[in-house]
């Protein structure tokens, strides 16, 4: 198998922002037949790509596909356990926190309550009495 380099891989993508921004160490081509194999050194993940129309159509290797999977099915599992750990934790209200917060807010009425009938005695008061 012949090595080719990166750069012959950053010419068949078309020109744009994207290939301005690829890592020319990172990726590792070699023909295989009519394909190529696309190694990536960082991750070590694997493509099987092909030409078409001057540009690299690559897909996961089926080992690659598969190991994929097996990683969303471990993090979807992961995600549903956190979620209904945070359920389990949103339990409701003790007694005593119950009674507190209606300890609170009876003290807010008779205060609220007391104002109100200030402010009635007070009207009376200022009342004329009405002569005819």
């Amino acid at each position: 198998m012949r090595h080719i380099a990166i750069g012959f891989f950053a010419l068949l993508l078309p020109l744009g922002g994207y290939a301005a921004e690829i890592d020319t160490s990172r990726f590792q081509l070699e023909r295989s037949g009519d394909h190529f194999v696309r190694l990536d050194r960082k991750t070590g993940a694997m493509s099987l790509c092909e030409e078409k129309d001057g540009t690299l159509a690559c897909r996961m290797a089926a080992d690659e596909r598969a190991a994929y999977e097996q990683e969303l099915d471990r993090l979807s599992a992961r995600v549903t356990a956190l979620e209904n750990k945070s359920i389990v934790n949103k339990a409701l209200p003790s007694d005593a926190e119950i009674d507190r917060s209606i300890g609170i807010m009876e003290r807010w009425m008779r205060s609220f309550m007391g104002i109100v009938k200030e402010f009635q005695d007070e009207e009376e008061r200022n009342t004329l009495p009405q002569k005819t």
